[in-house]
């Protein structure tokens, strides 16, 4: 009995339930298993039914040492400086921002009864990225796959795709994601109504799933602070949809949160065609640029160029130089993240932006970008390398070399 009466008294102690009043102990004992029952039916098992419902929710990453690194500011008062979050969408189902677009655009196509697993074969031109996202998706609802893309894209994501059954087709380099589309159009031709293309530069699904996700997980995460957004432009449409959620959309019925929202869309500065299209000059060559998944090679419709506030072109080398910081700060990101980073470092440096919060997205994983000119120091660093010899009481002369100690 006294054993009975320390377990229900510590049941009410872990639940913050102090005893306001005296009831017997066999009735206390009484109910103690109903209550135990009535516990267990409340708790939830946490596991996702299928790999695509384990898209969103990623964390926020406070970055804000990293504008210390790049020289802000050398005051100590940190609070006087603009703190840099890193919106981190690498951390999906495969490691990129295109997992929430690859799911919205299928779920939207399936909604419409457009798509049928079986019998449809999804075709669609990507620079990689949102390929591996309809790939791993095709996979799971059952659907065959077919991606064009630039030759340029790294062959990791090739192996990727191979590995999950797609059909690759590669197009030339120069002529970048429009040549692909043009491929992705003549195999469609050939598929006749088993084909459908989820057009991802035009696909409204393309918006609204970072107006229904990604903006809200980063108000909700930010807790309504967030002033700046620095976004690169692929698509077009994660910078889209969260400036929506926050600034307003009217044709949503979403009312203004933040209508102060500096909006910076990120574009590489050898294909500065979204600085032309608002009105800008180009600066520099133009021509092929090696920051995949950023600068299509056209301006999508999915854009709406009037919420962006600021068009901000970074070159690929210094994307590059970017990127292998973040890797140095144990950020194992892509080259687009370098040059999104690089873009918001600077934009947080000016002096009105002191005191402000800055949000910066992190689109994808590195580790599939090991073939990209960035890592080819690091490629032959690896290739060079030589086995040691191994202390006594090991022979070394059995593993190779000329002597028992190497």
């Amino acid at each position: 009995m006294k054993q009975a009466s320390k377990l229900i008294h510590s049941c009410f102690l872990r639940a913050n339930k102090p005893v306001t009043s005296f009831i017997s102990t066999t009735h206390l004992i009484s109910l103690y298993p109903q209550q135990r029952q009535k516990n267990q039916q409340k708790r939830s098992l946490r596991v996702a039914a299928r790999p695509s419902d384990l898209v969103g929710e990623t964390p926020l990453l406070d970055l804000t040492h990293f504008l210390k690194s790049h020289g802000q500011s050398n005051d100590s008062d940190t609070t006087t400086n603009c703190r840099l979050y890193g919106k981190m969408e690498s951390l999906g189902p495969c490691s990129s921002v295109k997992d929430r677009l690859g799911r919205s655009m299928i779920d939207e196509a399936e909604r419409l009864n457009q798509i049928t697993p079986g019998k449809t074969t999804l075709v669609e031109p990507t620079s990689g990225n949102t390929g591996i996202a309809l790939a791993f998706l095709a996979r799971e609802r059952g659907y065959k796959c077919i991606l064009t893309m630039p030759e340029t894209m790294s062959l990791e994501r090739r192996m990727m795709l191979l590995a999950m059954g797609c059909e690759v087709v590669l197009t030339p380099k120069e002529t970048a994601v429009p040549g692909a589309l043009a491929k992705a159009k003549e195999i469609m031709e050939g598929l006749g109504e088993n084909g459908f293309m989820l057009q991802q530069f035009e696909n409204p699904a393309n918006a609204k799933v970072h107006r229904e996700t990604t903006g809200p997980e980063i108000w909700k995460d930010t807790d309504g602070t967030i002033d700046i957004l620095i976004s690169g432009v692929g698509t077009g449409g994660t910078v889209t949809g969260i400036s929506q959620y926050i600034k307003g959309y009217p044709d949503g019925d979403l009312p203004p949160l933040k209508p102060s929202l500096y909006t910076v869309a990120v574009e590489p500065k050898e294909q500065m065609l979204l600085t032309e299209a608002k009105g800008g000059s180009k600066q520099g060559p133009q021509g092929p640029h090696k920051i995949q998944g950023m600068g299509a090679g056209l301006i999508p419709s999915v854009i709406d160029l009037n919420l962006i506030d600021e068009v901000f072109p970074v070159h690929s080398d210094d994307a590059m130089d970017t990127t292998r910081d973040l890797w140095m700060g144990g950020i194992p990101a892509g080259v687009s993240s370098g040059a999104i980073v690089n873009a918001a470092v600077q934009v947080c440096r000016r002096p009105e932006n002191m005191d402000k919060v800055a949000v910066c997205i992190i689109p994808s994983f590195g580790e599939r970008y090991f073939t990209h000119p960035m890592f080819e120091g690091i490629k032959e660093e690896a290739s060079n390398l030589t086995k040691q010899p191994l202390p006594e009481p090991y022979d070394n002369t059995e593993f190779g070399f000329e002597t028992a100690r190497g």
